[in-house]
């Protein structure tokens, strides 16, 4: 695959950023893109390495050393469709998939893996440029009709995959726009939300009918659903965040992650906030909860409203710099990762437990922490204190909401609280209703989503039709 010699003979180089300093005043992507010759040359770094395990790697299998191959000859509308077989949407990927594929490079073994991720996303911004991802609408209806409950990434999949085939697909999103936690999760900064307004777009022309601010469950029946159409999939959030119920949790100033992001989300896209309280970090000690990637997307957005001050904090230990190779590849390995936010300046505090809040007159003021051990258990002698004006929690989601369309709909859950269904059929425990993304297999990463989407169309497609062409 790509030049047999190349990966001895070019060094690996990847997209850089803008200055910190520089795109911290705004909202807007910084990532600098490495231009056409330059990712022609890291495409040629692919080896013949006998066993592509970035294949594995990548949740939608991406057919990696094939397109690889394609740009590295200069055959960029080929590498499109070869990447569109497997991905309905590689500008999200491209730009916020943590790049397991990448992990699992042969070339890994010695830290200089092919930049698998910034060729994938190469291709489709060269793809939209070049006017190759037209609508593909069906040639011929089957006459069924799908509900998809949910647009994140699993519902836009599933759903432009059925429409595809044929079917009469209808997407329902609670929001004003669709995408879920592409739109109102990840900030701007990580990934403008036009791309996901074009891809909207292209759905529409393939027949893909969008119901925006319907709640399932609120504003609509549940039930009603299961008469009007012949399959539901249930593609929703794991939106019930895991709280922090100590000491002065009710203090304010103490918000949930996932209530801070969409706000200023919103704010850029000028959508109304519906008059909720304004959550702000500008002039504020920001103290984060968390350590995954929602709490560094907090770090940016914090940094950017004018926080005076960041600290992060991880219950876990501080992971090693580097792995052994030779135990984890090519799976993904524990290491310490840092983020562009992190990047950007803030403090990070790891194997620490926050005990209690304490504030004045009922806001907060303070983190009384103190260090754990392996077993999480506090040391004694290493309590200390931190200075907050606004704490973000951001320790991860524990299963989809649970009150109103699931309730309402009955369906058994899994012992973790998400609906439960396999990865073979997708099916829910009642009568045409599937399951897929995070509301199926928990919080989880947008790749591993645009997957399961894919695989459930193609099971109902089976379920409706009695043979399939969908792929897995």
């Amino acid at each position: 695959m790509g030049k047999i010699t190349g990966f001895l003979e070019i060094d690996r180089q990847d997209r850089s950023y803008k200055p910190a300093s520089d795109r911290i005043r705004n909202y807007n992507e910084f990532v600098i893109p490495l231009g056409e010759e330059k990712t022609r040359e890291q495409a040629a770094r692919c080896m013949d390495c006998g066993i592509p395990y970035c294949h594995n790697g990548c949740p939608v299998n991406n057919q990696i050393p094939d397109f690889n191959d394609l740009v590295y000859h200069d055959d960029w509308k080929r590498a499109f469709h070869n990447l569109q077989s497997t991905n309905n949407f590689p500008e999200f990927t491209g730009r916020i998939c943590p790049a397991p594929c990448e992990a699992s490079c042969t070339l890994n073994l010695i830290d200089k893996p092919v930049t698998i991720k910034t060729i994938e996303c190469a291709i489709i911004d060269r793809a939209w440029e070049e006017g190759w991802a037209q609508p593909m609408p069906p040639k011929f209806k089957t006459g069924k009709k799908v509900a998809v409950v949910g647009s994140g990434p699993a519902g836009l999949a599933a759903a432009q995959q059925l429409a595809r085939a044929g079917h009469d697909v209808h997407l329902y999103e609670k929001n004003a726009k669709a995408g879920g936690l592409l739109r109102y999760g990840i900030p701007d900064f990580k990934m403008e939300k036009h791309y996901i307004d074009r891809r909207v777009e292209q759905m529409k022309a393939e027949g893909v009918t969008f119901h925006c601010n319907v709640h399932i469950g609120v504003d609509k029946k549940a039930e009603e659903l299961t008469k009007e159409y012949d399959a539901v999939i249930l593609s929703g959030g794991s939106e019930q965040p895991r709280d922090l119920p100590i000491e002065g949790r009710d203090l304010h100033g103490i918000h949930f992650a996932m209530n801070f992001l969409p706000q200023q989300n919103r704010r850029v896209s000028e959508e109304p906030l519906d008059n909720v309280e304004p959550i702000l970090a500008g002039g504020k000690h920001v103290v984060v909860i968390g350590g995954g990637d929602t709490g560094s997307d907090c770090i940016g957005t914090s940094r950017r409203q004018g926080a005076l001050s960041i600290t992060q904090l991880e219950i876990m230990p501080k992971p090693p710099v580097m792995e052994n190779k030779l135990l984890t590849w090519p799976d993904w390995p524990l290491k310490l990762r840092t983020s562009s936010s992190q990047q950007e300046g803030a403090e990070r505090e790891f194997a620490v437990m926050t005990q209690k809040f304490t504030g004045e007159d009922g806001q907060v003021k303070k983190l009384h922490c103190v260090h754990v051990d392996e077993n999480m258990k506090p040391i004694a002698g290493t309590e200390f204190e931190l200075k907050a004006d606004l704490v973000l929690l951001a320790m991860g989601f524990v299963h989809p909401v649970h009150e109103g369309m699931l309730e309402e709909l009955g369906v058994e859950l899994d012992p973790r609280g998400n609906v439960a269904a396999d990865t073979i059929r997708y099916k829910a425990s009642r009568e045409k209703i599937f399951t897929c993304g995070d509301m199926r297999r928990g919080q989880s990463l947008v790749v591993w989503a645009i997957r399961e989407g894919r695989q459930c169309a193609r099971e109902v497609d089976l379920a409706l039709m009695g043979k399939t062409d969908l792929p897995r």
